[in-house]
């Protein structure tokens, strides 16, 4: 098994790359309506539980195994067309209105090579029920020191 120190240079390397690949891309796509805060999303973990809410995690596997929200679903780093693709293959069968929260929390949103390509395909998908947790600085800062609950593993 490999040990954390290893996963851990695995994916700063792999973060590293990505931003260096989307660095040019820094635009956001989404405006202050497409957000919910992290209070507001754990107050509606119920609705995440009930499917009300589909919560898609599209950042590193390893950040996904070391710490996730309750209910949400891993579709992969969405920098990456394999990423994308796992995402697109998630939320294919879903309706078009279904409430949809993404949150990735690898690093300071300015710099996350993961949530505009997924907020861009999914909202080329048709979705009009999207929301874009918002994880200013990283996913441990505003989420997990906050108090609010994380499940570890796949």
């Amino acid at each position: 098994m490999p040990s954390l120190r290893r996963l851990l240079s695995a994916s700063i390397l792999l973060l590293l790359l990505s931003v260096a690949a989307t660095a040019a891309d820094t635009s956001s796509p989404w405006s202050p309506a497409d957000l919910i805060s992290a209070s507001e999303l754990n107050h509606q973990l119920a609705e995440v539980n009930a499917g009300k809410i589909t919560l898609i995690q599209v950042g590193f596997g390893v950040m996904y195994r070391m710490g996730h929200i309750p209910g949400s679903k891993y579709a992969g780093p969405a920098s990456q067309p394999e990423g994308l693709a796992a995402l697109k293959k998630l939320v294919a069968h879903l309706p078009r209105n279904q409430q949809i929260v993404i949150y990735c929390g690898c690093c300071p949103w300015d710099h996350c090579p993961n949530i505009r390509p997924a907020f861009r395909a999914l909202k080329e998908m048709g979705f009009t029920n999207l929301k874009l947790l918002e994880i200013p600085q990283r996913f441990y800062d505003d989420w997990t020191a906050k108090g609010f609950h994380t499940v570890k593993g796949e």
